[in-house]
Order: C-alpha cells, then sequence, then structure tokens
C-alpha cells in the first residue's frame, strides 16, 4: 500500500510539472533540459534520446565549448537556430586556396551532405553560391545537378552586392532535396588573378543572409561559415491523411493541426489558430488569451473563450465591436429589427433554394474556363497548327484534357508515382482503353521558351525509333503542360546495375553488349536521321529504359535541346547530371552533340564494371570516368571490372568494348567518335564471333581465331610522361574529388 501510493504520488508530481512547465511557456518534456549554451531545444527535439522524439532529433550538447553547442544526433553538424519546422546549421564551405605559382596550398574542394533516412531536406531558402575570379563548381545529387562559373579581371571590377555576377554566381536548389555535393575547380589555377583573389569557394547557404564582400577572397572559410543552411524538418514520410489512414495515430496533439510538409515528405504539427505552445507536447498548446494581449482585436467589450474570443458592443452602440470590422457606433434611432430580420430571413431562404444548384454550375463554368485558359497560354492553338504542319498531321499527336489524366492517374495519387527526377514526377497512367502511360508533371515551365517548347513536342511525336520511348502526346490544360509518353514495364539499366539485391548484377554480358548497341542506335538516330537534330544532354543509366525482353529504349527529354542542322554548338546554361557530364562542356557552356557521346562512354564504363558513376565510398577515385580511363592508362582494365563478367569467350570483346568507351571519354570533343560511328562499332562487335569453325580436309573441325576490327586508341597525345594534354589534365584534376 505504500509503495502505490508513493507511485501515484510521483505520477501526479510528474503531471504537474509537465502542466506547469507549459503554463510557463517551456517547450520541453519534464526533466528535459530546454537549451544548450544559447539555443533554444524545443520538442520534438531534445538533449538526450529519452528527451527526444526520435534518434534524428536527439541533439548532442557539447559541453567543450563554452558556451556549449547543440549537434545533430551523432554528427558534427551544428545547429544555430531551431524553429518551428525549420532547422538551422552552421556551414561548411568547399574551399581552395592556390600559391602565386598555380600550386594548391589549401585544398577544401569536396562538400558533402547526405541526409537519406533522416527527416530533413533541404530548404529552397539555400542557393549554391559560388565565389572567385577564376571558380567553377559543380553541384548536385543522383537526381539533380547545377553549377556555375565565377570569373572576372580586375579588382576594380568587384563591387559588394548580394551576388553581383562578377566574382560571385548563385544557381537554386530543387524541393525535397535530401543529399548535396559540391566539387570545386579552377581553370587557370588562379595564376591570373592571384595578386588579388588567391581562392575560390562554393557553399550552400540561406540567400537572404549573404552579402558579397571582395574582401572573402582573403578570409574565405571564417567570412562564409556564418551563414547558415537551412533545413526542413517533418515528422516521418507519410502525408497526414496518410499518417491517420494507415496507422490511425498522429503526434499532433490537441488543440493541433497536420499540415504536409512543404517538400510533401512527412509532416509537421501546428497550434490552432487561438492557441500557442508546442504541438507536439501534451497540453502543449495553450489558449491565448486575446482580450489580455496589448493589441485587443476588440473596440467594445471583449470576451475570452477557449480557441477564440468574443467582441461585443455597449448596449448604446450597434456593430460587430471588431477594430477590423464595422466596430463601435453609437445608437441615434431605433433599428426596425423585426423589419431587418424578416427582410434577411427571407434572402436567405431564397439564396439557400437557389444557391447550391448556381455554385455547381459556376464552380463547372470556372473549371472548364481555367483549362481553357491553360490551353491557350500554353500554346494550344499553336501545337494544333504545328503538328498539322508535320508529316503524320494531328492524328500523330494526341492532345489529352486535364479530366482524362487525372482519371488515369487517380487524380495524381502518390501511389502511382513511377520516379522523381530533378525536372518532375512522372506518374502511371491507366487510360479508359486500358493502355498505360507515364505522364510526366514538370516542375517549372518557362513561359518564355514557349514557343520551342510547341515546336519540341511537335518533332518529338514525329520521334519513330523503336529504341526510343514514344511521346504519345500532352496536356496543355493544366498549369504546367503535362507530357504522355508509352510505358516501360522493366525499371531502368541505372536499377538493374546498382540496385539489385545480389552481389552481382542481374544483367548477362550479352545483354549489355546488345543495351549499349541499342542505346548508340537511338541516340544515333536523335543526332542525324530525325527531322531536326536532338542533342539528349541527360544520357545516363536511369534514362535508359528497359521493357520485359531487355529492349533498351532511351529516354527523358527534359533537359533535351533542339540542334539546328546549320550549328555545330549550342550557348547554353549548363545541364546534366554530375558523373556524366562532359567536362569540356562544363568548362566552355558550349554544348555539341560530342557532350551525349561523353555521358554514352561513362554508361559504357558502367556496363564494364557496375560501378557508379560517382560515388563517395569509393577510397580513391570517386569519379568513374577518370578511374576508368587511368586504369586503362596503367593496364588495369581487369581489375575494376565487375567480377565474373569476363570469361574465355568474350575477353577480345570486353577489352574492345573498354578501349570504344575510353574514345567516347576523350576530353576533348573533337577527338570523340561521333555517334553513328559509336553505334557501327558496337554492331561490328555485336557481330564477331572468335571462333570460326571451319572443316579440315581430314573432315575434324577446327577453330581459327579471328582479329577483331581496330578500333584507334589515339585520343591521347602523350607527352613523355603522363600521356595526357596539359588541358586535359587540368580538366581531369578539376572533375575528380580531392585525394
Amino acid at each position: 500500500m505504500p509503495c502505490t501510493v508513493a507511485l501515484l504520488l510521483s505520477v501526479l508530481w510528474l503531471l504537474l510539472a509537465s502542466l506547469a512547465a507549459t503554463v510557463n511557456g517551456t517547450e520541453q518534456k519534464a526533466g528535459c533540459k530546454s537549451k544548450c549554451g544559447n539555443i533554444d531545444i524545443p520538442y520534438p527535439f531534445g538533449i538526450g534520446r529519452q528527451c527526444s522524439m526520435e534518434k534524428w532529433t536527439n541533439i548532442n550538447c557539447n559541453t567543450t565549448f563554452s558556451p556549449p553547442k547543440p549537434f545533430i544526433a551523432t554528427s558534427n553538424l551544428e545547429i544555430v537556430h531551431i524553429s518551428g519546422f525549420e532547422v538551422r546549421i552552421k556551414n561548411v564551405p568547399a574551399t581552395s586556396c592556390y600559391s602565386q605559382s598555380g600550386a594548391l596550398v589549401e585544398d577544401f574542394s569536396l562538400l558533402n551532405f547526405n541526409f537519406y533516412g533522416t527527416p530533413y531536406t533541404f530548404s529552397t531558402k539555400n542557393k549554391l553560391t559560388i565565389l572567385g575570379c577564376d571558380t567553377n563548381a559543380m553541384s548536385g545529387s543522383a537526381n539533380y545537378s547545377s553549377g556555375c562559373i565565377s570569373l572576372c579581371e580586375k579588382r576594380e571590377n568587384l563591387m559588394n552586392s548580394s551576388c553581383p555576377g562578377i566574382g560571385c554566381c548563385q544557381t537554386s536548389i530543387p524541393k525535397r532535396l535530401k543529399e548535396f555535393y559540391v566539387i570545386l575547380g579552377s581553370i587557370y589555377n588562379y595564376t591570373n588573378v592571384w595578386s588579388f583573389d588567391p581562392c575560390g569557394a562554393a557553399f550552400l547557404g540561406e540567400q537572404d543572409m549573404y552579402t558579397f564582400k571582395a574582401s572573402d577572397f582573403f578570409n574565405i572559410r571564417s567570412s562564409l561559415i556564418d551563414i547558415p543552411i537551412v533545413l526542413n524538418f517533418a515528422v516521418g514520410n507519410q502525408t497526414c491523411k496518410e499518417a491517420k489512414d494507415n496507422s490511425g495515430t498522429i503526434v499532433c496533439t490537441e488543440n493541433s493541426d497536420c499540415y504536409d510538409s512543404v517538400d510533401d515528405i512527412g509532416y509537421i504539427c501546428n497550434c490552432s489558430t487561438g492557441y500557442k505552445g508546442n504541438p507536439y507536447l501534451n497540453k502543449g498548446c495553450q489558449d491565448v488569451n486575446e482580450c489580455e494581449d496589448g493589441n485587443n482585436p476588440c473596440e467594445g467589450i471583449c470576451i475570452n473563450s477557449e480557441g477564440s474570443y468574443k467582441c461585443s458592443c455597449p448596449d448604446d452602440s450597434y456593430g460587430d465591436g471588431r477594430r477590423d470590422g464595422s466596430g463601435c457606433t453609437k445608437k441615434n434611432k431605433k433599428i426596425p429589427v423585426l423589419q431587418l430580420s424578416l427582410g434577411l430571413g427571407g434572402g436567405i431562404v431564397v439564396l439557400l433554394l437557389g444557391g447550391s444548384g448556381l455554385f455547381h454550375s459556376l464552380k463547372k463554368r470556372q473549371v472548364s474556363k481555367l483549362n481553357q485558359k491553360y490551353f491557350q497560354q500554353n500554346g494550344g492553338l499553336l501545337l494544333k497548327q504545328n503538328i498539322a504542319s508535320h508529316e503524320g498531321g494531328v492524328e500523330s499527336t494526341k492532345i489529352y484534357t486535364a479530366k482524362e489524366l487525372k482519371l488515369a492517374t487517380n487524380n495524381f495519387d502518390r501511389s502511382q508515382i513511377l520516379g522523381q527526377g530533378g525536372y518532375g514526377t512522372v506518374y502511371k497512367g491507366t487510360l479508359p482503353d486500358l493502355s498505360i502511360v507515364a505522364i510526366k508533371k514538370s516542375k517549372i515551365f518557362d513561359e518564355s521558351q514557349l514557343g520551342q517548347f510547341i515546336n519540341e513536342v511537335a518533332i518529338l511525336t514525329q520521334l519513330n525509333h523503336r529504341n526510343v520511348v514514344k511521346l504519345m502526346g500532352c496536356c496543355l490544360e493544366t498549369e504546367i503542360p503535362l507530357l504522355v509518353y508509352e510505358f516501360v514495364s522493366n525499371g531502368t539499366l541505372y536499377h538493374h546495375l546498382h540496385e539489385n539485391s545480389d552481389e552481382h548484377s542481374s544483367v548477362s554480358w550479352e545483354d549489355r553488349l546488345r543495351i549499349a548497341a541499342e542505346t548508340a542506335e537511338a541516340i544515333a538516330y536523335l543526332h542525324s536521321a530525325a527531322s531536326t537534330p536532338i542533342i539528349h544532354r541527360d544520357v545516363k543509366s536511369a534514362n535508359i529504359l528497359l521493357d520485359s525482353n531487355f529492349t533498351a529504349k532511351v529516354a527523358d527529354f527534359g533537359a533535351s535541346k533542339l540542334n539546328p542542322s546549320d550549328q555545330t554548338q549550342i550557348d547554353t546554361l549548363v545541364q546534366g547530371t554530375m558523373g556524366y557530364l562532359d567536362p569540356e562542356y562544363f568548362h566552355t557552356s558550349q554544348l555539341t552533340e560530342k557532350s551525349d557521346v561523353y555521358s554514352f562512354g561513362v554508361v559504357l564504363a558502367e556496363l564494364l564494371t557496375a560501378k557508379k558513376p560517382l560515388c563517395f565510398e569509393r577510397s580513391q577515385e570517386r569519379n568513374l570516368a577518370t578511374h576508368f580511363i587511368l586504369s586503362m592508362k596503367e593496364n588495369n582494365l581487369f581489375q575494376i571490372l565487375e567480377a565474373g563478367l569476363v570469361n574465355e569467350k568474350n575477353t577480345v570483346q570486353v577489352q574492345a568494348l573498354a578501349k570504344l568507351a575510353k574514345r567516347c571519354l576523350s576530353l576533348k570533343g573533337e577527338t570523340r567518335p561521333s555517334m553513328k560511328e559509336v553505334a557501327a562499332e558496337l554492331d561490328r562487335l555485336r557481330g564477331f564471333v572468335k571462333q570460326t569453325r571451319t572443316k579440315h580436309s581430314s573432315g575434324k573441325t577446327m577453330s581459327v581465331e579471328c582479329d577483331l576490327y581496330a578500333i584507334p586508341s589515339g585520343s591521347y597525345s602523350t607527352d613523355g610522361t603522363s600521356g595526357l594534354y596539359s588541358m586535359e589534365k587540368q580538366m581531369l584534376r578539376s572533375m575528380n574529388f580531392p585525394r
């Protein structure tokens, strides 16, 4: 009995302590510290696992600093502020400094953040900023890449500004980004600008917090660490509806509301209107007494209520009593209350009777008008005229309605998502005729490029190649146009090479060779056989789809550029995927068909090694293209091939394919073969038979060795030591990671 009483008293004490903490405005669980040094730590974050919601909201308060500093879990990411669903952490810039002779004296040129498996994503309040007068940087993740080059010639040209474009450039990041890395490089190693700028830097940080100063060049790391990185925080990986439907439980407490996160990953809680406090704590959201507020919302009499308040006027006044309403006005004559009430009541009855039907009719008309507005705004009439002028006519391109595609995707339900990338989201859809399609919903649409978009849709729908994913049509009745492609059922080459659960990939050598040949034929077709040449600009294994027979189909023309036949180069913003990006294109911004050849060379290296194009887990060469070229030069090819790939029957073919990949990966575009040549060589390689069976005069059969066709290896000029062009040395180093 005494033990039971003691236990009850303990529970009562904890409840009172919790209530007292809430009343006193504390946003932490009872018995838990609400501060680490000068930083407030509100629940669901907490110092210690018992004080936090989950392991990634556990804060390590490092008391070796004075004052103590908070860090996320066991990481080295220092928190500088927590507010609502945002967490700001201290910056870690990538920097490189050079001597007057161009030698590296400080090399922190690799930056990598990875928040997979955590409740954090990068906020779009951040921007990638590149500083320096001879600096280039490429950033990205598995599905996103971006970058820019910052150049200047004189110190006098530099201006203190948010980011003037001289000595500083910026690019945005997409939503839902969980991984981010930067590779920092230089073209001339700062030898031309060293007197006033010996260093370059790249960092991700809150855009509004950075103002460029020329003095930053001489104190580059310390001047940037105070620019915070903003992280979005969310609970779980379900929407509010999914969390309620699937588990029936949600962490938002009473007097609070659930909101889907800004990144559509997980949800956040917030106190309901009329309450304040912490929505994650029991009784954490307490009533706000608006009547005690210094800015009393009532002009007349204020009466507080739970979660709300009521304003009224004194007996000698009339009105709603609100400062933002009609207020209170002194009565100067009697109001015919009965007549007014009867008039209002009659009017309301009439409105209720006729309003319902009218509302539905108006809503239907509004939707129809909005669809028509988007159709015209997105160039619907222009598209009809354009595709009618092409051979095949309008019938070759289907213009879908918004209603059709909503029905096909169950109103774009998340369960229908096939994949998400840097350019948008792809949904699986089932049309009324039961045919299955892939519907691409882009993230952004540049209205200034409307004419080009319409022209590209008209041309892409005319493409007819068995190894190119067919663009069936589009929908222009939505704010951002939707593209409808044929559905390819067996995933991507990337998935089969890198994400297979077995120790080795499931793609046989014969299939790899055929997939390479089919892909090369498709890209060569885009470059030369299509009515208007097309540069894909994002050739990668993730954009090579496979059907049930492992037939390759090149997909995703979100980054593609039409290449008028009278142009060999196109000036364009650098776009592509890190690890596949042509270094010459990256350094010059000149896009050519040979940029696709380089990217295809990386795909060939993937097929041979089953290694990812970019991997931070590799101890030395993290860039596959660089690693592959150097291994070929050092005669170490067989050490980097996928285990079990080579046998006595295919050794010559493997070596030939490796030589072809090396030619495609030449750092000078002019020395790379064309895709037509690559396709022809792969076709000959597939037809090569190592053993030719012939009849001997004795009646026995014998094997005759046939030499494979020669593949030139002159992609690199020798200089007596390394065998690389001096410019190629620089490009290799800038594209590779630090040691």
